[in-house]
């Protein structure tokens, strides 16, 4: 999760993770990893909002409390704090995320996994 966090390969660590500013790259350029697999979607805008959300209002919790300030001095502080720290959040959280899926194998990430051997209903059940 951590080579992901700083937007290099889960795998390597050499390569880079994100050709865009949020679209990964299809296999890593230092050791050929596959990341075509990951499906990082959903999960990190809701990570980057439960972040930014508890900064930003527990900072307006101490702004009201501790200082006078106006309607339009929150609005001036607020609002491009909560747009900055989302911008600045976004790619790293999906980088941690797809690092997540490869450590966990999860969505195509490590191979096939092989199939059990099926038998027959009998023959697992202690019968003939």
């Amino acid at each position: 999760m951590r080579r992901g966090l700083f937007g290099r390969c889960p795998h390597c660590g050499e390569g880079r993770l994100f050709r865009a500013f949020l679209k990964p790259v299809d296999s890593c350029e230092a050791c050929g990893e596959t990341l075509h697999h990951q499906r990082a979607d959903d999960l990190p805008p809701y990570i980057v909002i439960t972040i930014v959300g508890h900064v930003v209002v527990g900072g307006i919790l101490l702004a009201e409390k501790y200082a006078d300030w106006s309607i339009a001095l929150h609005l001036w502080v607020w609002l491009p704090l909560t747009v900055f720290l989302s911008l600045a959040l976004m790619q790293p959280a999906k980088g941690a995320v797809i690092g997540l899926q490869w450590a966990l194998r999860m969505h195509g990430f490590g191979g096939a996994m092989p199939k059990p051997e099926r038998q027959p209903a009998m023959k697992a059940l202690g019968g003939r």
